[in-house]
């Protein structure tokens, strides 16, 4: 196996990184990973994950949501009726930050197309890219979207969409700074950036350490903070207008990571777990177990 081997951080360029911890991908292979840190400026990542091009067998598995839609288990369930309140709740957020009832959209990583197709429905003009083949599928049968594959996104011409949005993508992507050039040049000079990524200072995070499911190694390659993002914005000439919380994520992370401890009764601990965060997440926004964030162009 080919892996992708960090030898220079991508946020600040230095080369000093000391390992964190090890985690386990207890969603498809067994396999462990390590965690390092840039001990220069702080940001995490994955260690010798597999390169893009073989990454592709660790999310084939029929229990990776995103992808296959799947309803089974309670956890997944809780999952979808999580998603459908989130989704009235992205809208209105876009809409606000843009000043716009209607535009051009792109959404990055998908997945099964619910959002491009909540956001069509209210009169955006969408356009949706999605690695997975099986994803894209369901797209096409369930929603009649046409949904690209990840190589067109350099295709796209300069000041093309008012609002660009990766939902939990971010910290796949294995070219990282490419991909932020690419948004700030194909993002309207007026337009929103707008990214949600886990957040590895949450609650959540801290109480379950190596056992956090949303560190889910080796498919997220990248751990960013709050301070960690609003860094690599400024990097590529982007401002943080605004950050918001995704307390609800700590209840679906907290039922998978007790799964993943082997807990006796891992939804109603899980579900203890969550009310916790979501009570820390009130008082101190950056400690939710996930964070939304939204840039504009300098």
């Amino acid at each position: 196996m080919n892996t992708l081997k960090i030898d220079k951080c991508p946020l600040c360029g230095e080369s000093h990184f000391e390992e964190v911890m090890t985690c386990t991908d207890h969603y498809a292979s067994g396999e462990s990973f390590a965690i390092c840190r840039c001990q220069h400026c702080g940001f995490q990542f994955t260690q010798a994950a597999p390169v893009e091009a073989e990454i592709g067998r660790y999310y084939e598995t029929p229990d990776y949501i995103s992808h296959s839609d799947t309803h089974k288990g309670l956890m997944n369930r809780v999952y979808h009726w999580v998603r459908r309140f989130m989704l009235s709740r992205k809208a209105r957020l876009i809409k606000h930050h843009s000043g716009l009832s209607r535009g051009y959209l792109l959404d990055i990583g998908t997945g099964t197309g619910y959002f491009p197709h909540f956001m069509q429905e209210k009169g955006w003009r969408v356009s949706a890219i999605e690695k997975s083949l099986q994803a894209r599928q369901f797209a096409k049968a369930h929603f009649s979207l046409d949904v690209d594959s990840p190589d067109i996104l350099d295709s796209y011409a300069d000041n093309s969409f008012d609002v660009i949005t990766l939902w939990h993508v971010m910290e796949h992507l294995e070219h990282l700074n490419e991909t932020w050039e690419t948004l700030s040049r194909i993002l309207k000079d007026r337009g929103i950036l707008v990214i949600a990524v886990p957040n590895p200072t949450s609650f959540d995070a801290e109480k379950y350490k190596e056992m956090w499911a949303a560190y889910d190694v080796p498919r997220h390659l990248w751990h960013f903070t709050p301070s960690a993002m609003q860094q690599f914005g400024a990097k590529h000439n982007f401002i943080l207008c605004e950050r918001h919380p995704m307390p609800f994520d700590a209840f679906y992370v907290s039922m998978l990571s007790e799964k993943y401890r082997k807990s006796a009764f891992p939804f109603i601990k899980g579900l203890i777990a969550g009310t916790e965060a979501w009570i820390v997440s009130l008082a101190k926004k950056d400690r939710s177990s996930s964070m939304i964030y939204v840039f504009r162009k300098k």
